[in-house]
């Protein structure tokens, strides 16, 4: 059995009050399966006049993966769609060759807590049409005083909804008390643990929240001891062959595929409207966020 693996969060502040906690990609851990980014923000109370307001920016060779806790976000990408978000309901955006999008409150001074996470997309995939998907109902089931909810492919019998290129597992625990479970599990994936609010016990060792665990493959089952309170993400899947290259909102599995998006966001939108590789948001009045310069040579 593969001992647990720690993983501290770097912080980032975002402004306005909301801070962010990062736990993939880590020097410890690049990836677990096709997740290849974790944030967890908040829980926060906004200031008055303050809240989450994300500009305009870009992503390829990937899916967004949003899922949220408390609050209202509002996503807007350059596809048309704008699309509200609640709590219990995920938004899930294919970046494929390339799109852009924003997110922000819907109203200032109010609460936010939320899951962000990203799916690498596999190399037959990495370059295919942008999409955007909202899923406002997923499976549910109460086990022994914890309810589950299903956010990404199947486990014991059930299946979500949401539309991934990678044999994945995503789920979050909550229990109001303290509880046992007993979770099957799939050799062949790899997993991490991620307690948002509260702690659990794993093999007789505590996690407690904002503290990531990876608990690498081969496990058949996962005994977790949960406290009053408890919410925890799950997260699975087939190892890659080897880490993604990821720079910025840029993911790919060749430096000269991130270089090129790069220097297309750069440059603006380019040709008639519409047939840009990064378009418009709305009304293209929202402010275009802009990368930190590439740290190899574009030609690499």
């Amino acid at each position: 059995m593969n001992p647990i693996t720690r993983i501290e969060a770097r912080s980032a502040d975002l402004g306005e009050g909301l801070l962010v906690r990062r736990f993939l990609p880590n020097r410890q851990q690049r990836m677990v399966g096709a997740w290849c980014f974790l944030d967890h923000a908040g829980p926060v109370d906004f200031a008055p006049g303050k809240g989450m307001h994300v500009g305009a920016h870009p992503h390829i060779g990937l899916q967004t993966f949003t899922w949220l806790i408390a609050g209202e976000v509002l996503h807007r990408d350059s596809l048309g769609n704008a699309q509200l978000i609640r709590p219990g309901q995920v938004n899930l955006m294919t970046a494929g060759r390339g799109i852009v999008h924003t997110e922000d409150s819907v109203r200032d001074g109010e609460h936010l807590h939320a899951a962000q996470l990203w799916i690498a997309l596999p190399p037959e995939a990495e370059t295919c049409a942008p999409d955007f998907a909202h899923y406002p109902d997923l499976p549910c089931w109460q086990d022994k005083g914890a309810r589950l909810t299903l956010l990404a492919g199947t486990h014991e019998g059930r299946t979500a909804p949401t539309r991934l290129y990678s044999p994945l597992l995503g789920l979050d625990i909550a229990s109001d008390e303290t509880t046992t479970l007993r979770l099957p599990l799939n050799p062949g994936f790899e997993y991490g643990l991620l307690p948002l609010v509260g702690e659990a016990g794993i093999e007789g060792e505590t996690v407690r929240a904002d503290e990531f665990a990876y608990l690498g493959c081969g496990r058949h089952e996962l005994l977790l001891t949960l406290g009053a309170g408890t919410r925890l993400l799950v997260l699975g899947g087939e190892p890659c062959a080897e880490p993604v290259l990821m720079w910025w909102n840029f993911v790919g599995w060749s430096k000269a595929t991130i270089a090129r998006a790069q220097a297309e966001w750069e440059q603006g939108e380019q040709g008639e409207p519409g047939t840009a590789r990064f378009g418009a948001v709305g009304d293209g009045q929202a402010p275009r966020l802009m990368p930190p310069p590439l740290p190899w040579r574009a030609a690499s």
